[in-house]
């Protein structure tokens, strides 16, 4: 009961968590126009980061404990840094409906298969249902209304885009046992907004300095990525690496929401299937049972 108790509660973390990744879009309606990705992306993990960073150091998080730094955390950092570039270039190239049903409905399938491969956590059989379930939502609410445009170099950034958030999901599953969380987490997106840094060069940064630009800068560095991140990273000591992701697809629904209820966008038929396949999918994999012992939240807080 109790293990069910704490599995449930770590579902719930990672729903939250995909909550709050799911105002970005919302949130980046507010930046200045044509303010690439590149820079949003930057900013954001930059920001997010350094939040991070002064967390763990208020927290004490690296004093005696095992280094951080080590090729999986090079390898997450790695990872994140470039799912968005790839992200919003297959989006660019494809358009949004085929762009996001590519992207982020593939990243459970490939943490399906890299957890079964490297961590031995074969998918429970409520997975592949509910990950069914949840990748026709995102299929018809992005496609409700859109116009399908195919192409190879899209489809390909889409799909690393996915694998991208999926191995940063096991690399970073694999560094937090015996390490504290908010050391890795601060390592990880500090380097990941250095390795993001190129694309501010050459850029008109002025809009930062604005109370909007640093409010907006603020919210998108704690509330899309410390936050969130933190919430995800504690899931994962309790979670299979495939259930993580597949909860996280709760982004594109909220995502969809706010577009209705804060931009005030339609909502059409294939839009409202949608929403409805991906609740049903997300609620099937919150029923889903876990079949290894893992660490407790109680665990985690402590430090064990």
């Amino acid at each position: 009961m109790g293990n069910s108790k704490h599995t449930a509660l770590a579902s719930l973390s990672v729903l939250a968590a995909a909550i709050l990744w799911g105002t970005t879009g919302t949130v980046q309606k507010f930046l200045p126009a044509g303010t690439a990705p590149g820079v949003v992306g930057a900013v954001r993990l930059g920001t997010g980061g350094i939040i991070l960073l002064l967390l763990a150091i208020k927290q004490r998080a690296f004093a005696g404990t095992t280094s951080v730094l080590s090729r999986l955390t090079f390898i997450a950092a790695a990872c994140i840094a470039v799912f968005q570039p790839l992200y919003f270039t297959g989006i660019a190239r494809t358009g949004v409906a085929v762009g996001t049903v590519v992207a982020i409905g593939s990243s459970p399938i490939f943490a399906g298969l890299l957890g079964w491969l490297l961590d031995k956590e074969k998918p429970e059989g409520r997975w592949f249902g509910a990950t069914a379930l949840a990748i026709a939502g995102c299929s018809l609410l992005s496609l409700g209304g859109g116009r399908i445009s195919v192409n190879l170099i899209g489809i390909a950034c889409s799909l690393t885009a996915g694998l991208a958030f999926a191995a940063y999901t096991a690399a970073s599953k694999s560094l937090l046992p015996g390490r504290p969380a908010g050391a890795v987490l601060a390592v990880i997106f500090c380097l990941s907004g250095i390795l993001l840094s190129p694309f501010l060069s050459g850029q008109d940064l002025t809009w930062l300095a604005t109370g909007r630009g640093a409010a907006l800068v603020i919210y998108l560095g704690l509330v899309t990525v410390a936050l969130p991140y933190s919430l995800y990273s504690a899931a994962l000591n309790l979670l299979p690496a495939a259930t993580a992701v597949t909860l996280s697809l709760a982004e594109p629904l909220t995502g969809a929401l706010l577009g209705i209820l804060v931009i005030k966008e339609r909502l059409d038929p294939p839009s409202l299937l949608g929403i409805c396949l991906l609740l049903c999918g997300l609620l099937v994999m919150l029923r889903a049972p876990t079949k290894t012992g893992r660490q407790t939240l109680s665990d985690v807080s402590a430090g064990r």
